[in-house]
């Protein structure tokens, strides 16, 4: 017979995060952003002119899959890409004027899809340390 679905822990995260990242949808469209573009953006807020590396490190994604969606970034008008002073390769990721003043917005959209989902304060936090655990014991 196999094993239950609703049994298992990893469905009932694949299935969660797919509905949280659904209600960012609607919250993102006015902004032209997918959820893994508003992920790097809240990165760069964070760390404004960080490199591809340490971007596809933060937002657990491998540079092949995060080059196009700083590229769609970048065509928004969000980010540009900057060389390094003394490594011609190297680029920097940094914030647009337009890319800091999302971060308001940014704010707010985090705060109206966490609102959606019902979760307390503590529950917020009991969930963010069951996940960090869950991803850090893989």
């Amino acid at each position: 017979m196999g094993p239950l679905l609703k049994d298992q822990v990893c469905y009932a995260l694949y299935s969660t995060s797919g509905e949280v990242t659904k209600a960012y949808a609607e919250l993102l469209k006015p902004h032209q952003l997918t959820y893994p573009q508003f992920v790097v953006m809240m990165a760069l807020w964070q760390d404004d002119g960080a490199s591809p590396t340490n971007l596809a490190k933060a937002v657990g994604l491998s540079k092949a899959t995060l080059s196009p969606v700083l590229k769609k970034l970048e065509s928004h008008g969000y980010l540009k890409r900057e060389p390094v002073p003394g490594n011609d390769k190297a680029k920097s990721m940094s914030l647009t004027k337009k890319g800091r003043e999302l971060a308001t917005e940014g704010e707010n959209i985090a705060r109206l899809a966490l609102c959606a989902t019902g979760l307390s304060e503590t529950e917020v936090k009991q969930l963010i340390t069951i996940c960090n655990k869950i991803k850090n014991n893989l």
